[in-house]
């Protein structure tokens, strides 16, 4: 039986199903899915949990059924406090290798090592598709998105962790000019921390001066790609639009949030698919209802865009959320992709200048893209992420030195 995800990747030949957390951790969450499985679903699943991702296979065969796999600073803690002996063993090397290396260095190597490690462990998906699968995206310091030098500095050391690392830079002013310079040197990008039209469209703009600069130097673009990312739920559950709604006395429901939520995806996939632009829209931060619990059950998120060419980046609970409702879910729609906004909803929506700002090519300009809501809301749940690695490598270190 056909696991919900690839029924969705059925509708559009194209479309791609990554893993949204570090692989170096799938095995044990498969598990664990497993084990609360219903008794009558379990092989089922565990075969289509084979499928997804089996390091064995992936090591002998160079197939999986994840396209790449995508990470954030939190899905790395994740990683590492999911391994904790290990990582705890390494730190204690990485200070006897070098007595005077400060946290931020033996932080920014661990780092790298996961990043590393993860992309190691699907490389022969990237070999065996000539590039074209088998990334890993690794994410510059969310506490610097404004800061120019430092994600420079980052990026081409993500980036040399393995030719299958693609950086992943944020949507920021400052964050397109490392997506610019990241595709003038033929490095793979994906754009996080991205809610908007007016993001997306600096984005592709941002790509197609750096591929120009690559062609003029002769980079080599064979095994390039850039993807940019959509956090869906996160655009209107962390910004301000439903605020801006009840202040005006406009009512918008949790389902016409996500209809909004997937207008600004599909414009700029449209305008991607029109002006035929390398970069490929990849959706994130999708939401399960489960209704409920005996009655008809949905993800607006993926069933809206069902059709299009796109890549969807599943986390650990999103895929066992689908997995637990799977027989209450409808069937794919492969025209769900053309789908307009209802002409009522559409109007509502125009009357609240977040969502104009969100949908509209110049509802923004690039130096307010850091100050947009939703990017203040991620880029700081981010950078509490980082913290609390780096806290955790400082009470190693302390250990290790102090005793």
């Amino acid at each position: 039986m056909k696991n919900v995800l690839e029924k969705l990747a059925a509708t559009n030949p194209e479309s791609e199903i990554w893993w949204d957390s570090s692989p170096l951790i799938y095995q044990d969450w498969a598990d664990g899915v497993l084990k609360s499985a219903p008794a009558e679903k379990r092989e089922d699943w565990r075969e289509q949990l084979t499928r997804m991702l089996d390091p064995a296979n992936v090591a002998e065969t160079g197939e999986m059924g994840f396209r790449g796999v995508t990470t954030n600073p939190p899905l790395s803690l994740q990683a590492i406090k999911g391994n904790p002996d290990h990582w705890v063993t390494r730190i204690k090397d990485m200070c006897k290798a070098d007595p005077n290396a400060s946290v931020e260095d033996v932080y920014w190597a661990v780092y790298l090592e996961v990043v590393r490690d993860g992309a190691d462990m699907i490389r022969s998906v990237w070999d065996k598709s000539d590039g074209r699968y088998g990334f890993v995206s690794g994410q510059v310091d969310p506490r610097c998105v404004t800061d120019f030098d430092r994600m420079l500095e980052q990026g081409l050391s993500i980036a040399a962790q393995g030719p299958n690392v693609m950086v992943k830079a944020p949507g920021s002013q400052e964050g397109y000019q490392i997506i610019e310079e990241m595709t003038a040197r033929g490095i793979s990008t994906n754009n996080t921390t991205s809610f908007s039209v007016p993001q997306y469209m600096a984005c592709m703009d941002a790509v197609s001066r750096g591929l120009e600069r690559a062609r003029k130097d002769n980079v080599d673009l064979s095994r390039w790609r850039s993807v940019i990312t959509h956090m869906s739920a996160r655009l209107t559950g962390l910004g301000d639009m439903l605020d801006q709604a009840a202040i005006r006395g406009i009512e918008i429901s949790a389902s016409e949030a996500q209809l909004a939520e997937l207008a600004v995806m599909k414009r700029a996939y449209r305008h991607i698919q029109d002006t035929g632009h390398p970069s490929k829209m990849l959706m994130c931060s999708m939401r399960v209802d489960k209704g409920d619990g005996t009655g008809p059950a949905s993800s607006l998120h993926i069933e809206k865009l069902a059709g299009g060419d796109f890549v969807y980046t599943c986390p650990p609970g999103y895929i066992a959320s689908l997995m637990e409702v799977e027989d209450r879910l409808p069937e794919f729609d492969p025209e769900a992709i053309n789908e307009e906004l209802p002409a009522d909803l559409y109007e509502r929506l125009m009357k609240l200048p977040f969502f104009r700002q969100a949908y509209e090519p110049d509802g923004m300009q690039p130096h307010e893209f850091a100050h947009f809501g939703p990017f203040i809301a991620t880029a700081g749940e981010f950078a509490k992420a980082t913290r609390q690695t780096i806290d955790f490598v400082a009470h190693v270190m302390e250990q290790e030195r102090h005793g």
